[in-house]
């Protein structure tokens, strides 16, 4: 019989556990954004987000709110937000309009 706590049994788990963290975060941003104006800071937190922005191209790793949620706090920090994509899936029309309304 096998302990649970033997290491060699953990392991794999372990590995297991980090492959899809590790694959998100070589695929690139999860949120993209672009916004109206560049950004005051290239690298800033907006809903507990962190974004990349060079210009009024932004990026960031995934959040644990709705995109609506997570376009309307960076539309808070950096202003209005022209489009917003989530996992390759963009806002459409009446979402976005109401990212921009939440300031």
């Amino acid at each position: 019989m096998f302990k649970l706590s033997s290491p060699a049994l953990l392991l794999p788990l372990l590995g297991a556990a980090l492959v899809p963290a590790t694959a998100g975060a070589a695929g690139g941003s999860y949120y993209r954004a672009e916004i109206a104006n560049p950004a005051k800071t290239a690298k800033f937190v907006a809903r507990d987000v962190i974004w990349s922005c060079d210009g009024v191209n932004c990026g960031a790793g995934r959040g644990t709110s709705r995109p609506l949620i997570i376009c309307a706090g960076l539309a808070r920090e950096v202003g209005e937000v022209k489009s917003f994509t989530a996992n390759g899936t963009a806002l459409a029309a009446e979402e976005l309009a109401r990212c921009n309304g939440a300031k």
